[in-house]
């Protein structure tokens, strides 16, 4: 079960899940011009092909990008934001998407956020933690129902003391449960045997750096020892091979 995940989707394919579902292999060329794109003022440099179950939510200074037929995912800390509506123009739709979507958590503070805009129209966006409404902007979305019915309240630990304001539901799951409307898997909740499970979607990783301050890539290559004894620590020329890939 994840954690922590800030991440941008951009989609065009009527059927998201099945994409990620028959599409293993990213395309890397495609994932390397967005993320140039994305940070023109920055260098950007690969580093390796890793799954979102264990890249969804990367630290400030690296982004992991999966483009797919219709379905771009992009995980940036630019997405882990109190308030979804000041993500910035850019990031909203950088390749001209019919949708847009955001889905961002942190479990450690108990938090959840999700957006959507179509078109580049902004359409719905909400964040919380258990207690505080964090944002709330736009018509609520007919799948949002049962969360504030309280179908999905808070499972407390033993000798855990709820807070009398609390919210009828637990912000993360609520943002998951936004991601599985929209993209047709979650990252948090038990997955049947044959659901596609975040660890079943490659995203390629790449480092940013100031302008001019990147290392040269083939210093970054270790002795072919190395890679004999670590073969899943293989870096940049055999990530842009397609040959690296780690969860």
């Amino acid at each position: 079960m994840l954690s922590k995940a800030s991440t941008l989707w951009y989609v065009d394919a009527s059927d998201p899940l099945a994409v990620l579902r028959d599409h293993r292999d990213p395309d890397p060329e495609a994932a390397l011009a967005l993320a140039k794109q994305l940070h023109a003022d920055r260098d950007v440099l690969p580093i390796m092909v890793g799954t979102l179950a264990g890249c969804a939510g990367p630290p400030v200074g690296e982004v992991y990008i999966g483009c797919y037929p219709g379905v771009t995912v992009l995980c940036s800390a630019q997405a882990a934001l109190v308030r979804p509506t000041a993500l910035p123009e850019l990031l909203v739709r950088p390749l001209a998407s019919e949708h847009t979507y955001l889905v961002a958590f942190d479990s450690t503070y108990a938090w959840g956020a999700f957006a959507h805009w179509e078109r580049g129209e902004f359409r719905r966006a909400f964040s919380s933690t258990r207690v505080n409404i964090l944002e709330d902007e736009g018509l609520p979305l007919v799948w949002e129902r049962e969360f504030w019915a309280g179908e999905h309240p808070v499972r407390w630990r033993a000798g855990e003391l709820p807070d009398p304001q609390m919210l009828p539901f637990d912000p993360p799951e609520f943002a998951d449960a936004a991601n599985e409307e929209w993209l047709g898997f979650r990252y948090r909740a038990p997955a049947h045997a044959a659901a596609v499970v975040p660890r079943d979607i490659a995203v390629c990783g790449f480092t940013l750096y100031p302008k001019g301050q990147a290392p040269d890539p083939a210093a970054l290559l270790p002795a072919e020892a190395d890679l004999a004894a670590r073969p899943q620590r293989r870096s940049i020329l055999h990530w842009i091979r397609g040959r690296d890939r780690v969860s």
